[in-house]
């Protein structure tokens, strides 16, 4: 009975040592596996550990031209270069003209536009190349070009901010249209003609009305405008300090506005919103793949780099815009994405059809491209 018990006894302590054993690796399993609700799919993280990994092994440089606000672009080129080791060389204000005046002796890689206009320009003055990395599908097709030479990153609309001292909102125009009318002469503010959200405000209406109306507004906002700046910034401070009654400008200004400590009672109407009405004017910042870039390998390395979730928000960054990705939160509560607003219906693709003609069109109605 002894030898029995003792043998029964060992038994159960091997049995228990199974149990210990089993539960153990259970443990660890459950604290290794990934949470779900939210988290991504295990395809997903390993796509962005392989993007990740490319673009650890870089060297050299990356020129990036750039017509968005340097503020809104220069950290995410400093966040690249760290994690890279690249030098980035970054010319900002840049113009997309100057890529055609410099085709025959290329020196950009990368072009970052606030303009989807403008990236489809460029495309269709064969300007640049088609771009085939990992990524491109987070973006939906239509807000990007057809061979994915240019990807938009980040949405934003137009309408008017206004100062909730000086003008209810009842008393504010409603529709784009309605700037024409005398009654708002000296109330408000506008951009230069070569600002490019005025660009793209003004293509769109080309496409809405044809060319003939567009001029005839044109004409008339610089009439009754009461302020003609040369960026949105200026026009979003001089309404909340009580410059100005309202200005145009694109959406995220007003939250900008919001943020300041000071002179932040402001107000902002997404205009064309009612029935038979074309619906709020939208654009969108985007990068494009320069054709002959000199340094191609890194130039589709940081589109890559630029495609990953988190630094995709970092291209929203300070702007306050709306990610395009529509899986990716925006980066502050009050946003509005283009999904809850009426939206004119043309395709942000078209506006490159108008881009040049635009910049004509808006000289020849009298409103200067740059101040003078």
């Amino acid at each position: 009975m002894k030898k029995s018990l003792k043998v029964l006894m060992l038994a159960m302590m091997a049995l228990a040592l199974v149990f210990v054993a089993a539960a153990c690796g259970s443990q660890d399993e459950t604290q290794t596996e990934p949470e779900t609700g939210g988290e991504q799919p295990q395809e997903e993280q390993q796509e962005e550990t392989d993007q990740e990994e490319a673009v650890a092994e870089l060297e050299g440089e990356i020129i990036v031209y750039s017509s968005r606000n340097e503020k809104f672009v220069q950290p995410l080129l400093d966040k690249f270069a760290e994690e890279t080791g690249l030098t980035v060389r970054p010319l900002h204000e840049a113009d997309a003209l100057q890529l055609r005046e410099e085709a025959g002796n290329v020196q950009a890689d990368i072009f970052i536009s606030n303009d989807v206009g403008a990236l489809e320009y460029l495309r269709m003055e064969d300007l640049l190349t088609a771009f085939e990395g990992e990524g491109v599908e987070a973006i939906d097709a239509q807000y990007r070009a057809d061979d994915n030479s240019w990807i938009a990153l980040s949405a934003r609309s137009r309408g008017f901010i206004y100062n909730k001292d000086m003008i209810t909102e009842e008393e504010m125009p409603k529709t784009m249209e309605d700037l024409m009318d005398d009654k708002f002469n000296g109330q408000f503010a506008i951009t230069r003609g070569g600002n490019g959200g005025m660009i793209g405000n003004v293509s769109a209406l080309r496409n809405e009305w044809g060319d003939e109306k567009t001029a005839e507004w044109i004409e008339a906002i610089k009439e009754n405008a009461a302020g003609i700046y040369n960026g949105h910034g200026d026009i979003r401070m001089a309404v909340g300090a009580g410059e100005h009654a309202f200005g145009l400008v694109n959406n995220y200004y007003y939250h900008q506005q919001l943020e300041e400590p000071t002179n932040n009672n402001v107000g902002f109407i997404y205009p064309d919103q009612g029935e038979g009405e074309m619906g709020v004017i939208a654009n969108a910042a985007g990068v494009g793949l320069v054709k002959g870039a000199p340094n191609e390998a890194n130039a589709k390395a940081f589109i890559e780099w630029l495609l990953l979730p988190e630094n995709q928000l970092a291209f929203v960054g300070e702007s306050l815009e709306v990610p395009m990705n529509p899986d990716l939160e925006p980066p502050y509560a009050a946003a509005v994405k283009l999904s809850d607003l009426k939206v004119q219906k043309m395709p942000l693709k078209d506006l490159g059809q108008y881009f040049e003609d635009t910049k004509d069109l808006i000289e020849q109605s009298g409103l200067d491209l740059e101040l003078r």
